[in-house]
């Protein structure tokens, strides 16, 4: 009866990392010794001063309904986290807590894309972007950039992508898959198009505590009182505070956005869970700097692990990222190749045989717009990593010219 289902829930695809966490999860309940670099999870533990704000939450009886926009203590210091951290000025009406960052996102995009808009997308880039667009009714056009750019997209190229039709450019720094930070060059680049050819900015910053290598991240709002107008801040808890499964995102927009995603989150969800939202009020007032230099410390040395092993695979090739937890890995030189006289002809397929022969998992680039890549994610421990490659060198060595 799937001719009954609406156009926008038939033309869905899954997620991509989802579906391949999921299946490595499968086979590990099989007995099957599954090493999976492919969800976006940091492998630790939540702290425990976001735990104890939810304790005293509960026992304090914070357990009813709060605000669609979310309770005024955490838009508070979301605030404060903004203008501290990010040279943000936005006031706790302009905040809208929501179920996640991918929620916000969706709330974003759902209160200022029509059917028929654009919506520019530098690529490679998280497999959510284009979905969520496409759900709108709306169309998003691909700028693509590589290894010789930095993974960043040329300017010529955006200007040149521009249409009548075209509403928002999304600006995801640090950038999943990739790790690629944009410095004050390309956002300055990124806001002048924005200002000449009036169009919204959603910038997705959930990685902006993760960087390498003397890189910084910038907000592209702080650039001027002009672009922080057209700018719709997304950020979160679940990736600089170990707290995926709290799922508690945010976003800081112009009042009349905020508003349109509060109405709009209403009618789909009110607010996020109240404990949650206590834990991550915990999680902003008491976290350190010191908190945030031990995560960069420990994903830096698994950065470094994962790219020297993967760059001593021949037919692999690996950028270093600058950011995030995640490494984009080239591996055009495998295709062609064959295993079992059987050609491996796309990433997808070199995915699968890494996950059947090598038992590793790992997300092919077709689902990040980027062909001939796969993603892996070091938010995992040192050993798995050494184990994983140790796995992935030895499966390549089988493969015939």
């Amino acid at each position: 009866m799937h001719e009954k289902l609406s156009q926008r829930a038939l033309s869905a695809q899954p997620s991509p990392t989802l579906a391949l966490t999921a299946r490595a999860q499968e086979l590990r309940q099989q007995g099957v010794d599954v090493l999976s670099f492919t969800a976006g999870e940091p492998d630790f533990d939540t702290p425990d001063f976001a735990k104890t704000g939810a304790l005293e939450a509960i026992h304090a009886g914070y357990t009813k309904y709060t605000p669609t926009l979310g309770i005024l203590p955490l838009r508070e210091a979301i605030a404060e986290k903004f203008e501290r951290e990010n040279g943000l000025h936005y006031a706790p009406d302009q905040i809208v807590v929501s179920c996640g960052a991918k929620h916000s996102l969706f709330g974003a995009f759902m209160a200022i894309l029509d059917p028929g808009d654009e919506v520019i997308v530098p690529t490679p880039c998280w497999v959510s972007y284009p979905e969520q667009v496409r759900l709108m009714g709306a169309t998003p056009v691909f700028v693509p950039a590589d290894e010789t750019t930095d993974f960043l997209p040329d300017y010529n190229a955006l200007r040149c992508a521009i249409t009548p039709r075209t509403k928002a450019i999304v600006l995801n720094t640090p950038c999943n898959p990739t790790g690629a930070v944009y410095d004050r060059k390309h956002l300055k680049e990124i806001a002048s198009l924005a200002l000449t050819h009036d169009l919204w900015i959603v910038a997705d910053e959930i990685y902006e505590h993760l960087v390498y290598d003397g890189h910084t991240h910038a907000s592209i709002g702080a650039l001027g009182k002009e672009v922080f107008q057209r700018t719709i801040t997304v950020n979160g808890v679940s990736k600089s505070f170990a707290m995926t499964g709290w799922r508690i995102g945010y976003l800081g927009a112009p009042m009349a956005v905020a508003r349109a995603v509060s109405r709009l989150q209403d009618q789909m969800t009110s607010n996020a869970c109240t404990i949650a939202q206590y834990a991550a009020l915990a999680a902003l007032r008491e976290a350190t700097p010191e908190w945030h230099q031990q995560l960069q410390a420990i994903f830096d040395r698994r950065r470094r692990l994962m790219v020297d092993g993967l760059n001593r695979i021949e037919g692999i090739r690996c950028w270093t990222p600058r950011g995030a937890f995640y490494v984009f890995a080239n591996v055009t030189g495998l295709i062609g190749r064959t295993y079992n006289r059987h050609p491996l002809t796309s990433a997808a397929e070199i995915a699968e045989f890494l996950l059947t022969t090598a038992r590793v998992a790992t997300v092919p680039g077709e689902g990040f717009c980027a062909p001939g890549y796969i993603r892996l994610s070091y938010a995992t421990a040192e050993a798995v990593i050494e184990a994983g490659l140790e796995r992935m060198a030895a499966a390549v060595q089988q493969l015939k010219d």
